[in-house]
């Protein structure tokens, strides 16, 4: 993974502008408006404080809350997974997922969605992440720290069936989605496979099948703008969780 921002090429802006309407005369390029998004993913600045070069904050602004609203990141990062799957020889659908959360600290001032995950003292949102098993990214979810793992990925199960179809076998994940979360898959007879590590070792242990995610989990470090949750809806959160899995998917491709 490259840790510079680096603009759309030719390969990368064909496959995500059948998603874009282009069939009506603009005053921005819609390509300088996601590559300013892109770059603000990376580098993490401010909406107002976006740098003369590109376009108008407000005006960025204005299509990301627009594509935000419409499903767009969604459906571009869905397209680039299967992409992204077939070119290296796999259906388009995974058969296998793996879950797993990730607490993270959000800035002050934004009392929305705000709690303190006891376990890992953190004093903010907790990410929950939904990926196959080479780390993309298919579904995200973003709410308050001291909801529980398990309850709160409930209602993640009717999206996974509607994004991955009835190619979905087994879901992975630990302890925390022991409970409602397998009993909610078994409804839809997906499998649940619990996978920790051994409760005797400490540290970072890789656990096979299930490691791919706290992977996924671990890139968001190369992307200063969700290294901390700034956004003040959760909407928001969730869409810079995809559209880094977007500047993921578009490297690969090219």
């Amino acid at each position: 993974m490259t840790k510079q921002w680096k603009p759309l090429t030719d390969a990368q802006w064909s496959a995500i502008s059948p998603f874009l309407r282009l069939d009506r005369q603009r005053t921005h390029d819609l390509r300088r408006i996601i590559n300013s998004i892109l770059w603000l993913l990376r580098t993490g600045c401010q909406w107002r404080n976006l740098p003369t070069e590109w376009p108008n904050w407000q005006t960025v602004y204005y299509y990301f809350r627009r594509w935000k609203q419409d499903g767009t990141f969604q459906r571009i990062n869905m397209a680039l997974n299967q992409l992204d799957r077939k070119q290296v020889g796999k259906k388009p659908f995974p058969s296998v997922l793996c879950i797993d959360s990730q607490s993270v600290k959000l800035a002050p001032m934004i009392w929305e969605n705000r709690g303190i995950d006891a376990n890992k003292r953190v004093n903010g949102r907790k990410r929950q992440f939904v990926v196959d098993t080479q780390g993309r990214l298919w579904l995200a979810d973003v709410h308050s720290a001291n909801q529980a793992d398990g309850p709160s990925a409930v209602s993640l199960v009717g999206d996974l069936l509607w994004q991955v179809g009835e190619r979905l076998e087994k879901v992975y994940g630990d302890q925390s989605y022991n409970g409602v979360f397998a009993q909610e898959l078994a409804k839809w007879s997906i499998d649940f496979e619990k996978a920790s590590r051994p409760e005797s070792t400490l540290g970072f242990v890789p656990v096979a099948k299930r490691w791919v995610v706290e992977r996924t989990i671990a890139w968001t470090n190369y992307f200063r703008r969700i290294v901390k949750d700034y956004e003040y809806t959760v909407s928001s959160s969730v869409c810079w969780l995809y559209l880094a899995n977007i500047q993921i998917m578009l490297q690969r491709i090219s």
